[in-house]
């Protein structure tokens, strides 16, 4: 059943993916502003470099992925993920909230963070531009350096 079910979802996932336009997913500026929306809004579920789990990840079920170890992300189908969310998950429908281009800097990130030490990722994330829906999150090794969540 899991097969099943697991199977339908990645085909569907990548059915509503196909048709979708990839921007310039290099561009620095794009990867910082994703780096601190994950931290704020994924990081929590899917974890940072340097944690193998928290209370929330290990106690979802489905378990999320872990991103950071996602080294073969569609960006396609991440957007799509990312905007509509996956029914039966607990993965939230990012798209209500936020503009595509705020959630194309997310999937920007997404293809940097695999190859994230713990160290860069703290890094990337003191230096994210901050914004009102943005708090602090847990990252190894404690918040950024000079970092006021106030």
């Amino acid at each position: 059943m899991r097969w099943v079910v697991n199977t339908l979802r990645d085909r569907s996932v990548e059915a509503h993916a196909k048709n979708i336009q990839v921007p310039d997913l290099s561009d620095s500026t794009m990867v910082l502003e994703g780096a601190g929306q994950y931290a704020t809004m994924c990081s929590g579920c899917h974890l940072a470099p340097g944690y193998d789990s928290d209370e929330l990840h290990h106690g979802l079920y489905p378990r999320p992925p872990r991103l950071a170890k996602a080294k073969h992300l569609d960006p396609k189908e991440a957007f799509w993920v990312i905007k509509h969310g996956l029914k039966l998950t607990g993965m939230p429908a990012w798209g209500p909230t936020h503009d595509d281009e705020e959630l194309w800097s997310m999937v920007a990130f997404l293809k940097k963070l695999p190859d994230l030490s713990p160290e860069q990722y703290r890094e990337i994330v003191a230096r994210a531009p901050r914004d009102g829906d943005m708090t602090r999150m847990p990252m190894p090794g404690g918040a950024p350096e000079g970092h006021d969540p106030e």
